[in-house]
């Protein structure tokens, strides 16, 4: 049973990760720490840790919206690959060992750090796309599938990814990693739930403090853009590194 001094301290904490999310990512790497310290068991604790991030990521990409930084029908199959990616992954998480994963993906998240700190396309000026909305619906698909398998850095490969192939500048390609992460997040939310992994009271309110970093969050991203974007980017692929190979070898 959780205390109830708890419930205020998640939901402050779910601010703070709304608010990094919304930016730049990497919110779980607070989030899931603080809810396991909390007693919650590991399965209930990825499942109400969707629930929140599926709020706070909903308000920050309603902001981006109304600021036309998203392109909504374009993109349509590629959210619809998205959801059925991390449908399916959250299904064989279930079924296999996903340890290996934990030193794959810091590699990855390396990668997309040093790309994000050299490459010259990480501005706010859109350049030429490598290939059509079509062509990355694939991708998107892809990177869904990660989500709803293992999940760290989903935010950061659907940003880089949008600014290297689809040419998007990092402001614009940050506020469609709303629309894409929070398709994920309902696809996996809704398994979570059908499983009953999911403790709807604390989520709940985790979910209030989301939706306000996540509003603040967004509006800081929109104001400040890429000077803000970017190193934020490279501090959450970094710690994200750090996490998952501690938790490997230890």
């Amino acid at each position: 049973m959780i205390e109830p001094w708890l419930f205020a301290v998640l939901t402050a904490v779910a601010f703070l990760t709304g608010f990094i999310d919304a930016i730049a990512g990497g919110g779980g790497l607070i989030m899931m720490p603080a809810l396991l310290m909390s007693g919650v068991p590991p399965i209930m604790a990825l499942g109400t840790n969707k629930l929140q991030s599926m709020c706070g990521t909903f308000v920050a990409m309603v902001n981006y919206g109304r600021k036309g930084l998203i392109d909504w029908r374009p993109n349509l199959p590629t959210v619809g690959l998205i959801f059925l990616g991390a449908a399916l992954g959250a299904l064989v998480v279930q079924q296999v060992d996903a340890r290996w994963l934990g030193l794959i993906i810091p590699l990855l998240l390396l990668g997309n750090a040093a790309y994000v700190l050299l490459s010259p396309r990480m501005t706010d000026e859109d350049a030429h796309h490598r290939i059509t909305t079509r062509g990355y619906a694939p991708v998107g698909g892809g990177i869904g599938l990660y989500d709803g398998f293992f999940g760290p850095g989903t935010g950061s490969f659907f940003t880089s990814s949008l600014v290297a192939l689809r040419g998007y500048g990092l402001t614009k390609a940050t506020a469609l990693t709303k629309l894409f992460n929070w398709t994920s997040n309902i696809a996996a939310v809704l398994l979570f739930a059908l499983g009953g992994k999911v403790l709807w009271l604390l989520g709940a309110c985790m979910a209030i403090g989301a939706m306000a970093g996540g509003w603040l969050g967004s509006h800081t991203a929109m104001r400040f853009g890429a000077r803000l974007i970017r190193p934020l980017l490279i501090v959450a692929s970094l710690g994200l590194t750090a996490r998952l190979l501690w938790g490997w070898f230890a």
